[in-house]
């Protein structure tokens, strides 16, 4: 039964983020499921403890549902007149490819502070000369998935 439930709930969030570019609050979740907030949140738990998204510490509202951030990163992916929030350079690519779609992700250069946009057309992407680095071994990202 929690099997069910708990797909049925990642895919509110995963909706909400994919077409309203923003993270479905708990309440509004629970209203679109016909389902009591509680068994939401216990929902939304569940999906966390299996590392499948990233909840508020305070609010237990969703924070990151990868490849999405529910809040304003650093890496702004937009298409088709859309735009949502990337964790990393690699999840902003990685809702391009979720979308089944081209655009664009407007980063920073960490270094320098130089505006940076990697674009992604038929599958294939342009951009000028960067380098992606990864400061953190991938073993290690889910010890502090936030700051990685």
């Amino acid at each position: 039964m929690n099997e069910e439930l708990d797909l049925s709930v990642r895919q509110a969030v995963y909706d909400g983020l994919i077409t309203a570019g923003r993270a479905l609050p708990l309440g509004e979740i629970a209203r679109r499921l016909d389902m009591p907030e509680a068994t939401v949140r216990a929902s939304l738990r569940r999906l966390a403890d299996a590392h499948m998204l990233v909840l508020q510490p305070s609010s237990g509202e969703v924070l990151m549902a990868n490849p999405f951030s529910a809040v304003p990163t650093a890496f702004a992916v937009s298409s088709q007149g859309r735009t949502w929030w990337g964790n990393c350079i690699w999840d902003g690519l990685g809702i391009l490819a979720m979308v089944a779609a081209d655009g664009d992700v407007a980063t920073a250069c960490p270094d320098c502070g130089e505006a940076m946009t990697l674009s992604v057309r038929s599958g294939m992407t342009f951009g000028g000369p960067g380098l992606a680095h990864f400061a953190v071994p991938a073993r290690s990202w889910w010890e502090d998935v936030v700051f990685t």
